[in-house]
């Protein structure tokens, strides 16, 4: 369609162009640098408005072709990159989106992790005060047994020497067995906070 406007434009301007030659009166003949020879000017509009059908039938349709091929190359082109722009946003704005996922995951696993571990920590602690209080009253109801075994042993080693004192001072060998019974309730009563009556 453009070849045959091209062609029709170059045959308006080559017919009338001679016209426009004879008009000036220049006809055959060899004159100035100006002058115009329209003899050579019809034959060189022939030769291109043939060249012009040529092209137009033959070149033109190739090169627009070509032209058409590579316009609609580059217009692909550009729409697969829009596509692969559109697409990579989308993965990015996924991309986004698991990433904020993830860390509101790490922030609530350490959340968790925080409160485990201070549970941890208070019944690890509440453990080693049971633990403590158990070795403390197990320490004092030792000590309380110890007390006691060192306490009865202490009555004995004074019931003993009292009644060895006591046969001295007498001079004279008691019924040991009797003088034994009467020591050891006295000392009984003594530590009873009773009171004794001599």
């Amino acid at each position: 369609m453009r070849a045959s406007r091209i062609t029709a434009a170059m045959l308006a301007l080559s017919a009338s162009v001679p016209q426009v030659l004879w008009a000036q009166g220049g006809g055959e003949g060899g004159g100035g640098l100006y002058d115009i020879n329209t003899g050579l000017s019809a034959w060189t509009l022939v030769v291109f408005g043939i060249l012009v059908f040529i092209l137009g039938k033959y070149a033109w349709k190739p090169i627009l072709a070509a032209v058409e091929a590579r316009e609609k190359g580059i217009q692909a082109a550009l729409d697969g990159a829009a596509a692969r722009n559109k697409e990579a946003a989308g993965l990015l704005a996924e991309h986004k989106e698991q990433l904020a996922d993830a860390r509101r995951q790490a922030n609530e696993l350490i959340a968790e992790g925080k409160a485990v571990g201070e549970t941890v920590r208070k019944d690890i602690e509440e453990k080693a005060r049971a633990e403590a209080q158990s070795i403390v009253d197990r320490a004092l109801a030792e000590i309380e047994r110890e007390r006691d075994a060192a306490l009865d042993i202490l009555r004995k080693e004074s019931v003993e020497l009292a009644l060895a004192a006591a046969s001295r001072l007498i001079q004279e060998n008691f019924d040991q067995a009797k003088d034994r019974q009467l020591v050891e309730r006295y000392l009984s009563e003594l530590g009873a906070g009773g009171r004794v009556d001599t």
